[in-house]
């Protein structure tokens, strides 16, 4: 290679090396183009829902909550912060499923006293039924919608025998939540206390089968309310956890888990009949029912008891020397005849 080349290729060398000098230093020195933050148009407040509320779900404190929302995505069933009067929202209940972090519509909740306020506070499933009460049968009006009841049956069971009746009261519903009293859903608040009234009817939240048992018991007796304890729903639950009566589905998360103990807590109970009779009261009174065939050899003798006493007063022309002696019983029997005399055997005795 001849000098002239080397100097050319040595002189293209540096001015390449200073170009890129050159350009490093105009990239390294020349300040960042600075973006502009995008600005967010903040709205106003509204009342979103802090975790699913499914329908009859009563609105309390900490299931809402006010929540920044876009002022273009505001619309005029919401609820406000400042507008809304969080006083009146406690108590409502859901009509429609409102999902975790939805706005809570003014449509999607129904205040007690409104139309349609009793159908939506009613559990999937469960009836409202009506009984009336009095001072005495309705704990002397310290009974409020929300609280919870048990349902006690009194009665008086005619003597079969010469016995006294017996006179017995069972509880045969317990935990029954009560909707309303008299035509009213809420509790009348005076001066930061609640007012005590009379009332003439109680509605209550039960199955289709209690609802029955309700309507006979109806007619059968004298039904009366029991006010429960708030820590008894609590024991119970425990109680039925510990001995296996209720399990906890497995893999539900801490909001299923706690959905699922509150229906338990406030479900009503149908079964475990306690009853007291009048000799568990009084030494006096009687304690059990005649037995049907007890009943039966009663019902007998004062049949001929009458007939003997009849048949003497009778002209010996019309009476009967010979013949079978019936006697008779209530229920199904089986008349049997030995020799001349007939008796009859209640069906299923010995």
């Amino acid at each position: 290679m001849d000098k002239k080349k080397l100097m050319l290729l040595l002189g293209a060398l540096v001015i390449a090396i200073g170009t890129a000098m050159a350009a490093r230093s105009l990239f390294i020195g020349a300040s960042a183009p600075k973006a502009d933050a995008a600005q967010v148009q903040k709205g106003p407040k509204v009342l979103v829902a802090q975790r699913a509320l499914p329908v009859g779900t009563i609105i309390t404190a900490d299931s809402v909550a006010f929540q920044l929302w876009p002022k273009e995505m505001v619309q005029d069933a919401y609820f406000i912060d400042g507008e809304a009067d969080m006083s009146k929202l406690l108590g409502t209940v859901v009509r429609y499923p409102i999902t975790a972090g939805q706005p809570v519509t003014q449509g999607g909740l129904v205040a007690p006293g409104d139309r349609g306020f009793l159908a939506a506070a009613l559990g999937a499933g469960m009836r409202a039924v009506t009984i009336p009460v009095s001072a005495k049968t309705g704990v002397g009006g310290f009974v409020f919608p929300g609280d919870h009841v048990d349902l006690l049956l009194t009665q008086t069971v005619p003597a079969t025998d010469t016995g006294q009746p017996l006179k017995a009261t069972e509880t045969f519903l317990r935990n029954v939540r009560v909707l309303a009293t008299d035509q009213s859903t809420e509790t009348t608040v005076e001066e930061g206390k609640t007012v005590v009234r009379a009332f003439q009817t109680v509605t209550l939240e039960v199955s289709p089968k209690m609802a029955e048992k309700i309507q006979v018991a109806q007619t059968v007796g004298t039904l009366s309310l029991a006010l429960r304890s708030l820590a008894d729903n609590q024991s119970e639950l425990d109680l039925a956890i510990a001995n296996g009566t209720l399990k906890i589905p497995a893999g539900a998360t801490k909001d299923q888990e706690e959905k699922f103990m509150t229906d338990a807590a406030n479900r009503p109970i149908d079964g475990g009949t306690t009853f007291v009779t009048g000799g568990d009261v009084s030494r006096f009174q009687r304690r059990t029912v005649p037995s049907a065939e007890q009943a039966a050899q009663a019902i007998s003798q004062r049949y001929n008891s009458a007939m003997n006493g009849r048949s003497a007063t009778l002209p010996s022309s019309e009476r009967r020397s010979s013949g079978p002696a019936v006697s008779y019983s209530s229920g199904p029997v089986v008349r049997v005849t030995r020799g001349k005399t007939t008796t009859a055997e209640p069906v299923g005795g010995n």
